[in-house]
């Protein structure tokens, strides 16, 4: 079993080396910009990488600037991150998968999970970091970064052998020349000094998927603290402690991880498959600006009461809460027209509580119905993408569908404004939506 070497073109005309070995549940590994290559990282990581795709459809690539990939394109910018990641779960044809990063790559790895809480079943950290300020002031950052500008090969076996593996002086010694044939000196520069911007700590309780988070105890770089704050800020997290500069443990700890789910998708309690759900998510707007505002108790107040009046619309209609996402939330119907009529209650619910309230609490509603795979409690696929695209779309107080909901309501007494065609990112064609109206006429 060998990986086989692709190529994708992100957005902008990079092209990424990445690799699939394996059957089973795709799981795909972030890589550490600068820290990978394509066809040596099978061996130098045979531990990790060879057992996880002994159990799962294991897709890695190498980041811009490293490895197989172009490496004249040193931008190493989370965004640009984020352009590489997109190119390999659409070459791919993931629907959803598992995320796993390590180290500097964890937060671009949270920004991603926040932003695409239907694709993220689980998230891995492995020795990880919210933000730059999570690991700047460690000893082994501030001799590696002296170090870095100065002799190539001396950094390379300063870094492999003393500031990472000191306790297992061979490993460290192959990551040293491991680092030299993944990058050039400018590029392993450049994706220091890109370090320095990370910072996904807005991030942390948008995560909806569940995580695990597994910390090294005696890590130079990142203090046991690190870890513990991400678990604890993580909605859905757990904090596993290991003592293996090669992470050879993670394997064993991710299948057991992500098995819970499967146990208890078979045991009872977990989404069943049906010919039609139509899905419905909520999203408060402009949350992050409402935190930063008023503060973290007084907003978490705020999203407290929009979660309990939607909760308590979806009980009256037969709704499934599949998730919540910290400011939204994902629900399923086997009925359009019980979807629609929570819709409606949701809004006039929250129309009649922004009278009187001192901080109003506007939310967006979208819906779509189709077919979508169950697994884990959740529900993925593309019926799932789209309804989180149309709620996406939305204004405050606006309820979106498109025109298959319509369809699957109709004769109900509904009425819809058609907005037309609109284009939604992921999505080649263009898109008719349509508003449900819901105020009642005065």
């Amino acid at each position: 079993m060998e990986p086989r070497i692709q190529y994708t073109k992100t957005s902008d005309g990079v092209n990424i080396a990445f690799t699939t070995v394996g059957d089973g549940r795709p799981l795909i590994q972030l890589p550490v910009p600068c820290f990978s290559h394509a066809e040596l990282g099978w061996q130098m990581f045979n531990a990790v990488q060879q057992p996880l795709a002994a159990r799962f459809r294991f897709i890695s690539y190498d980041s811009r600037g490293s490895g197989l990939s172009d490496r004249s394109a040193i931008d190493f910018s989370v965004e640009a991150m984020l352009r590489d990641l997109d190119a390999v779960v659409e070459r791919s044809g993931c629907d959803s998968f598992i995320l796993a990063s390590w180290t500097t790559a964890t937060p671009i790895a949270v920004t991603y999970a926040a932003m695409h809480p239907e694709r993220v079943s689980h998230l891995i950290i492995s020795d990880g970091c919210a933000a730059f300020s999570d690991f700047s002031e460690s000893p082994a950052y501030k001799a590696g970064v002296t170090l870095l500008e100065g002799d190539w090969v001396l950094f390379t076996e300063t870094f492999g052998q003393v500031l990472w593996a000191f306790a297992n002086p061979e490993f460290g010694r192959l990551m040293a020349e491991f680092m030299r044939s993944c990058c050039e000196p400018e590029a392993m520069r450049a994706a220091w000094a890109s370090w320095e911007s990370y910072d996904a700590t807005e991030f942390l309780p948008q995560v909806a998927a569940p995580t695990l988070v597994i910390h090294n105890k005696n890590s130079r770089w990142f203090p046991m603290n690190v870890g513990q704050r991400l678990a604890a800020t993580i909605p859905n997290a757990r904090l596993t402690l290991i003592d293996d500069i090669t992470y050879a443990p993670v394997p064993d700890l991710v299948q057991e991880f992500v098995g819970e789910g499967d146990e208890k998708a078979a045991t009872g309690g977990s989404l069943q498959a049906a010919d039609i759900h139509t899905i419905l998510f909520t999203d408060v707007e402009g949350s992050t600006a409402l935190t930063q505002r008023l503060g973290d108790a007084r907003a978490r107040d705020l999203l407290r009461e929009h979660e309990r009046m939607v909760r308590e619309a979806l009980k009256s209609h037969g709704g499934s809460e599949v998730k919540t996402m910290g400011d939204g939330f994902m629900a399923s119907f086997s009925s359009a027209t019980k979807a629609l009529e929570c819709a409606i209650t949701m809004q006039r619910a929250f129309a009649e509580h922004n009278e009187s309230a001192e901080e109003p609490i506007k939310v967006r509603v979208g819906l779509n119905a189709g077919e979508p795979i169950a697994e884990d409690d959740d529900l993925f696929g593309t019926a799932v993408n789209l309804a989180a695209r149309i709620c996406a779309q939305a204004e405050a107080g606006q309820i979106l569908a498109p025109i298959v909901v319509r369809e699957l309501a109709a004769g109900k007494q509904f009425m819809f404004a058609d907005l037309g065609e609109t284009e939604l990112r992921g999505f080649e064609d263009p898109i008719r939506l349509y508003e449900l109206r819901w105020r009642e006429a005065g």
